[in-house]
This record gives structure tokens, C-alpha cells and sequence, in this order.
């Protein structure tokens, strides 16, 4: 008596092998079908707010280009006709933009170089060392990155003004170092909690030093913070223009931001070419040091922990 069973046999070749899988079903399109839509929705969002930010940015490069003609017309002209660089003629060489240029360099020099050093030394020992009244400085250093600045920059007046900082360039250094510092000190707080004390201890056994180990093994490791702290240093003094306006008094000292406001004048009004044009020279140097130093920002993230 021959006996029957509803058991699957296994395939006879590798061929039919493959005819087996290539006939099972697949579940991943039905799932993948449900996600297109999804996809498609978010992907339309984010151009959306792409098309948003981007536009005042289109808008001042368009009218930095135009002849004052198409930008005081009642019809906007999303290309000019007759592009020029009129305005960028007068935004140089009529008024003191070189001498408000040198500055703006000296002075965010000045804050991203303090800002850094004293970051990176005070991350270190709030994330490495032991000692009573750390929590006491973290909590305290949260604290001023919370408050406004406005709110800090009277004190801060009264404060220089007692010690005659009051229209030096140190002065609106160590007022913009002030502001930026607690974030600095955080985020590179953050890189050094980040890394292992193996590494540390690593070189302790090679018979590195602190100074050794701080240099040449941490340093390495927290560079993107540096980078990072760097880069928000330079944009918090490059961009400000109320507390250069406040402790510079005078104006063959001020920066670039203060320089902008000069286009607008109670008698001729604004001059919308050349501010827009003055606008897009203050925009590069920002591009440009973010493109010099964005190379280093991933190479320096484990150069440290390479024995060399």
C-alpha cells in the first residue's frame, strides 16, 4: 500500500530552486507602496521651506545687481534687465567700508581666538578634573546662555564704562567672548565627556604627560567641537550690530554691521542697491570661512585616537 503525504518536497535541481523563490511573494511591496506617499508629502515639505529660506537670500542678490530704477518700480523684477555692479562700486569706494572691513577682522579675530582657548581649556576641566563647585560653575554657565543678551548688555555697559573699555576694540571683544563662551564651553564639554578614559589612560602608560595627552590625544578628538564653537564665534561678532553700535563711539571704529545702517539717512532715505550690495560683501567672508575650515570638521574626529 503506497502512502500519500501533503508534505512540500524540496526541489530536485537548483533551478527549480530558483523558480520556488522567484514565485514567493513579496512582502516588502505592499509596504514599500504605503511609504511612497509618505515620501513623496515630506520630500514636498522640505522644498517648500527650502523655497522660504532661500528667497530673501535670492532677493538680495537680485536687487544688489538691479539699477535703481527696477528696485524702486512698483513692479518687481525677479531678474534684472540690465544687471550691474553700480552698487557695489558705491557701497566700496563711497563710503568707509575698507576701514569698517579691517575692524570687523580684528574683532571677531579677537573673539574666535579667546573664545576657543578659553572654551577649550575650561571644557576640559569641567569634564576631566574633580573639584568642589564644579556643578555650581555648570549650573551658573547654563544659566547666562539662557538669559537674553539685551538684557546683559546695559550691566555689561555700566561695567566696561568703570574700567574705560568703553570704544576699544578689547572691550567689544570681551563683550562678545562673554556671549559666546557658555555655548563654547558646553559643546566642547560635550566632545570631551564623549571620549573614552582609555585613551587617556592609553597614553599615561606610553608616559605622556597632561600637557601631552591635552594636546596630542584630546585635542585631536574634540577639533569638530572647536570647529563648531569657532564658527558660532565668528558669526555672533560678525553679525552683531547693537553692541557695536553701543560701546563703539567712534565711527571710524565701527564694524561692518554698523556700516550697513549707514545706507539709511533721515534725509535721502535708504539706498536699497547699495545696502543690498553691502549686504552680499558682509555674506562672504562668512561662506568663505565656513568652506576653509568645514575640510577639518570630520578628519579631526578620530585623528587622536591614532597612536602616532
Amino acid at each position: 500500500m503506497n502512502l500519500t503525504t501533503n508534505a512540500p518536497q524540496a526541489p530536485a535541481t537548483t533551478q527549480d530552486a530558483l523558480t520556488t523563490i522567484g514565485q514567493a511573494p513579496d512582502l516588502k511591496q505592499p509596504r514599500r507602496r504605503r511609504r511612497r506617499p509618505v515620501r513623496w508629502v515630506s520630500n514636498t515639505i522640505a522644498v517648500i521651506f527650502c523655497i522660504v529660506w532661500i528667497f530673501p537670500v535670492y532677493w538680495m542678490v537680485n536687487t544688489a545687481f538691479k539699477p535703481r530704477s527696477e528696485i524702486t518700480t512698483a513692479t518687481p523684477h525677479f531678474l534684472p534687465s540690465a544687471p550691474t555692479l553700480d552698487n557695489f562700486v558705491l557701497a566700496i569706494t563711497g563710503t568707509s567700508f575698507l576701514t569698517n572691513l579691517v575692524n570687523s577682522l580684528i574683532v571677531v579675530a579677537g573673539t574666535v581666538v579667546l573664545s576657543v582657548v578659553v572654551g577649550f581649556f575650561a571644557a576640559a576641566a569641567l569634564s576631566r578634573f574633580r573639584f568642589r563647585g564644579r556643578r555650581a560653575i555648570m549650573v551658573t554657565i547654563l544659566a547666562v546662555q539662557m538669559l537674553p543678551g539685551a538684557a546683559l548688555l546695559i550691566p555689561t555697559f555700566l561695567m566696561f564704562n568703570a574700567v574705560n573699555l568703553l570704544g576699544t576694540f578689547l572691550g567689544l571683544i570681551l563683550a562678545y567672548v562673554a556671549a559666546v563662551l557658555p555655548f563654547s564651553i558646553w559643546v566642547m564639554r560635550g566632545f570631551f565627556i564623549a571620549i573614552p578614559l582609555e585613551i587617556e589612560e592609553a597614553a599615561k602608560i606610553d608616559g605622556a604627560g597632561t600637557t601631552r595627552i591635552l594636546f596630542s590625544v584630546l585635542f585631536p578628538l574634540v577639533a569638530p567641537g572647536v570647529i563648531s564653537t569657532s564658527i558660532f564665534a565668528f558669526i555672533a561678532a560678525w553679525n552683531d550690530y547693537l553692541v557695536a553700535y553701543t560701546f563703539m563711539r567712534d565711527p571710524g571704529m565701527y564694524t561692518l554691521p554698523v556700516w550697513l545702517a549707514s545706507f539709511t539717512t533721515p534725509t535721502t532715505g535708504t539706498d536699497f542697491g547699495g545696502q543690498m550690495a553691502g549686504s552680499v560683501l558682509i555674506s562672504l567672508p562668512v561662506i568663505i570661512f565656513f568652506l576653509i575650515i568645514q575640510r577639518n570638521l570630520v578628519s579631526g574626529m578620530s585623528a587622536g585616537a591614532v597612536k602616532g
